[in-house]
C-alpha cells in the first residue's frame, strides 16, 4: 500500500457546474481492506493520513503488496491490522510512511497534532508486548497511545486499560500541553477486586483519561447511563476543557441501580481500585433519559476533566451523533437522524436518514437546529468552520463546510457512494452542495474526513473500493472559489504565538493562491528584538517555515519577511 496513483477528477454541483479546481488526487492502493480514520493538517500545512492496514507476514495479503516488516528486534510477525501513517506535502507527494505494529490487531482511530509539530496517535490494541508495542496488555483490548515527532519517530507510548475491553476513539491536546483521550469501556463485568461494586453503569460506557505532556496519567472519568453509550468525537474548548459527543442508547439509572455502583455523583471519588490502580476513578451517571432509540449526548468537561454540564437531544427514532465543531457562538453538533419531529427535535426527515445539526451556545443552550437531505442514508463525517473577523477584531463564524457520503437504501441514486460537500451560512442555511467524482470512480466511495485549509483549499480523505474487502485510500485536494472568497488573507502569520521553543512563520498568498515549484520564489525571514537588533536571519522557499526560538528570552520580538520580488510584511512574536 505504498504506491501512489493520480487521476483527473470531474466535479459537479446539484445546481450546475461548480467553480472548483482539482489541485491533486492521490490513491494509496492495497490488495486488502484498509481503514482510513482521519486526515490531520500539520502545523506546517502538510497532511498526515492515518488509519489501519493489514501487516506483512499475517498470511492475509498478496506477497509484496506492502513494504512493512516486523521490528528489527524480533522475528515474530504481526497477526493483523497495524497503525498506518502517510505524510504528504502540500503538493500531495509522500514525505514519509510509518507503521506501528503489535502481534495482534491494532486499530488507529484518532490523531492530533501537537504544538511542537509532532502528533499523538490513539487507537485500540489487542496486542501484548512485542514488535513495536512496549507494554503488556492490561486484559482484552486497551487504549494504545503513541507520541511521535514531525518525522514519525516515537517519543513515548502508553497502554491504558483494565481486565475489561477498552477502545480509544478520540484524542486532543489541552492548553497545558497535556492530553485528553476518550473512548469506550465494556463495564458490565468490571468490578472492584472485592467484587462488591461495579465501576460502570451500562453495557458500554465512556472512559476519559487525562495525561500530562509526557504521558503520565492524571485522572480518569467514567460516564454512562443504563444501556450503551459510545463516544464519537471530542474537541478542545477555549477554556482548556473538552466537549464530548456521545451516541447514547441509555436511560437514567434507578435508585436501586445506583446503590450497586461505586459512585452515583460526579463529585464523589472512588477508591484506588479503578482502571489505573494508582489513580482515583471518578464516575458520572447520565442525568437525563433518551427521547428515542438513540440520542445525541453532549458533555462539557473542565480543564481538570470534571463534568460542567450535559445535554441530551433526540426524537423518537434513532439519532446518531458523528462530529462536533467550535464556532464563535459556542458549538455545532452534527450527525444523522431517523426521527420525525418529536422529543426535543423540532425538524423532521424527508427520506432515509437526514443530516441533523444543532447549534449550541457555550452553556449548551440551543440556538438553532436544521436538517438536510440527499435522498438516501446520509452519513456526516466531518465539519470545518470558516472563521472571519469583525471590525473590532473579534471573530465570528462565517459558515460551515460539511463532508460525508450517501448510501443507497431501496434504490440507487446517481451520486450515492460519492464524496459530497455541503456549505451552510452561520445560521445553518444551505448555500450550495457539490459531489466529488473521480475519473476512475469505484463502486463504493466513502468519505472519512474533510479539512478546510487556511488558504481556502479543501482536503477530502476516504476509501474507494470496487468490491468489499479491497478498500483503498483516496485523498483529494480541491480549490473552491466560493470558499476562497470567504477566507481572511494575511501577509504573515506566526503560530503558536506566544511561543516556547519553536514557531512557524506562514507567508501570505498572492491572489489567494500560492505558487510553488517554479524555483523562483524566495524569502528572507528576520527576527529583531524591540530595540531593532537583528537576532536571526534565514532564507526559505517554503510557504511555512519553522524557526528556533529556544534562545530568545521572555518578551516581544518583531518578525519581518522580505520576498525576492521586494514585498515585505511584519508581525509581532511573543516569547513566553
Amino acid at each position: 500500500m505504498n504506491k501512489f496513483y493520480s487521476g483527473a477528477l470531474f466535479l459537479c454541483s446539484v445546481l450546475g457546474v461548480s467553480a472548483q479546481e482539482v489541485i491533486w488526487q492521490k490513491d494509496i492502493k492495497s490488495s486488502t481492506q484498509d481503514f482510513l480514520s482521519q486526515v490531520t493538517t500539520t502545523i506546517d500545512q502538510q497532511y498526515l493520513i492515518t488509519g489501519s492496514s493489514i501487516g506483512a507476514g499475517s498470511g492475509m495479503m498478496e506477497a509484496g503488496s506492502k513494504s512493512h516488516l516486523p521490528s528489527a528486534n524480533t522475528q515474530q510477525p504481526n497477526n493483523g491490522y497495524d497503525f498506518h501513517l502517510v505524510k504528504l506535502n502540500q503538493q500531495g507527494e509522500e514525505v514519509w510512511e510509518k507503521y506501528f505494529s503489535g502481534q495482534n490487531h491494532d486499530f488507529l482511530s484518532a490523531t492530533v497534532n501537537t504544538q511542537d509539530g509532532g502528533f499523538v496517535l490513539a487507537g485500540t490494541s489487542f496486542s501484548g508486548k512485542g514488535l513495536d508495542k512496549k507494554e503488556e496488555s492490561k486484559g482484552g483490548s486497551d487504549f494504545w497511545l503513541i507520541r511521535i515527532n514531525e518525522f514519525g519517530d516515537e517519543l513515548w507510548q502508553k497502554t491504558i486499560g483494565s481486565s475489561s475491553d477498552e477502545e480509544a476513539r478520540a484524542v486532543i491536546q489541552t492548553t497545558d500541553l497535556g492530553f485528553f483521550v476518550a473512548g469506550n469501556i465494556m463495564t458490565g463485568s468490571l468490578r472492584e477486586p472485592q467484587g462488591t461494586r461495579t465501576l460502570g453503569y451500562g453495557s458500554k460506557d465512556v472512559l476519559i483519561v487525562r495525561l500530562d505532556k509526557n504521558g503520565k496519567e492524571l485522572s480518569q472519568l467514567i460516564l454512562g447511563g443504563k444501556g450503551l453509550d459510545e463516544v464519537e468525537k471530542m474537541i478542545p474548548t477555549k477554556d482548556g476543557g473538552a466537549l464530548l459527543g456521545v451516541y447514547s442508547r441509555s436511560g437514567v439509572l434507578t435508585m436501586n441501580d445506583k446503590r450497586l455502583l461505586m459512585n452515583d455523583d460526579s463529585q464523589n471519588q472512588g477508591s484506588a481500585s479503578g482502571i489505573n490502580h494508582q489513580l482515583s476513578t471518578i464516575t458520572h451517571a447520565k442525568a437525563s433519559g433518551n427521547f428515542g432509540e438513540g440520542d445525541y449526548w453532549i458533555i462539557k468537561l473542565n480543564k481538570d476533566g470534571k463534568v460542567e454540564w450535559e445535554k441530551n437531544f433526540g426524537g423518537k427514532g434513532d439519532d446518531h451523533l458523528r462530529t462536533l465543531a467550535l464556532t464563535s457562538t459556542g458549538y455545532l453538533i452534527g450527525g444523522e437522524s431517523r426521527s420525525e419531529r418529536s422529543g426535543n427535535k423540532t425538524v423532521g426527515i424527508e427520506e432515509g436518514t437526514d443530516l441533523w445539526l444543532i447549534s449550541l451556545n457555550e452553556r449548551g443552550e440551543e440556538i438553532w437546529q436544521k436538517s438536510y437531505n440527499f435522498k438516501n442514508r446520509d452519513v456526516l463525517m466531518g465539519m470545518s468552520v470558516i472563521a472571519g473577523k469583525q471590525e473590532d477584531g473579534s471573530g465570528k463564524s462565517k459558515g460551515v463546510l460539511l463532508g460525508g457520503y450517501t448510501q443507497a437504501e431501496g434504490r440507487i441514486e446517481s451520486d450515492d457512494e460519492t464524496f459530497w460537500m455541503l456549505y451552510l451560512d452561520q445560521n445553518g442555511n444551505e448555500q450550495w452542495r457539490k459531489h466529488v467524482k473521480g475519473e476512475s470512480r469505484k463502486r463504493e466511495e466513502r468519505l472519512s474526513d474533510i479539512k478546510l485549509n487556511r488558504d481556502g483549499s479543501i482536503v477530502l480523505a476516504g476509501t474507494s473500493a470496487e468490491e468489499l474487502g479491497k478498500e483503498n485510500w483516496k485523498i483529494v485536494k480541491l480549490g473552491d472559489k466560493q470558499i476562497d472568497q470567504l477566507i481572511e488573507k494575511q501577509d504573515i502569520k506566526i503560530y503558536p504565538n506566544p511561543v516556547s521553543d519553536y514557531a512557524y512563520v506562514e507567508i501570505g498568498m498572492e491572489d489567494g493562491r500560492w505558487k510553488l515549484g517554479d524555483g523562483k520564489f524566495e524569502a528572507e525571514i528576520v527576527v529583531y528584538d524591540m530595540g531593532g537588533r537583528q537576532l536571526q536571519s534565514l532564507k526559505t522557499k517554503n510557504k511555512v517555515t519553522k524557526i528556533n526560538t529556544q534562545n530568545l528570552v521572555q518578551g516581544a520580538y518583531l518578525v519581518t519577511v522580505k520576498t525576492n520580488d521586494n514585498k515585505t510584511a511584519s508581525a509581532k512574536l511573543i516569547k513566553k
